[in-house]
């Protein structure tokens, strides 16, 4: 069994996958946007301002992924639109207080600090970020067994 973090996006998927991919280390293996999409019959015609949006994107990233889309603009976010994230963070186990800072200001970089990053009772690093995506983040430095 594999969990997998899928994100929405308002309409900046792109930008925050071009983001993650850089500081993550990661490749985009696939994205398409909703323009792609093969026609429905029966379904409405999409916005013109829905076209340029993601539809998917799938970041890999060693033997780890994540997944996001756009949302419809517009909607109402109990019919498909864009609610921001709450009640949850993306857990990342790094293996080093270096690497882990790295991940933690990139991220951090015009987002906003919940948690500033430093040594814990746990970790010798950890902090917790929501990045100028909006995506809310926890970055551990994993200690030896």
């Amino acid at each position: 069994m594999q969990f997998v973090p899928y994100l929405n996006f308002d309409g900046n998927c792109a930008e925050a996958f071009a983001f993650y991919a850089k500081v993550f280390g990661g490749t985009v293996v696939h994205q398409s946007t909703f323009a792609e999409m093969p026609p429905q019959p029966g379904m409405p015609a999409l916005p013109d301002a829905a076209k340029q949006r993601v539809m998917h994107v799938h970041l890999q990233i060693g033997n780890q992924a994540l997944m996001a889309s756009d949302t419809m603009p517009g909607a109402d976010a109990t019919c498909g639109g864009y609610a921001k994230p709450q009640g949850l963070y993306v857990s990342i186990g790094v293996g080093s207080v270096a690497e882990g800072r790295r991940v933690f200001d990139a991220l951090a970089e015009g987002g906003q600090v919940t948690m500033p990053f430093d040594a814990t009772f746990w970790s010798p690093g950890f902090g917790m970020v929501t990045d100028r995506f909006a995506t809310p983040w926890m970055v551990n430095v994993s200690t030896p067994a």
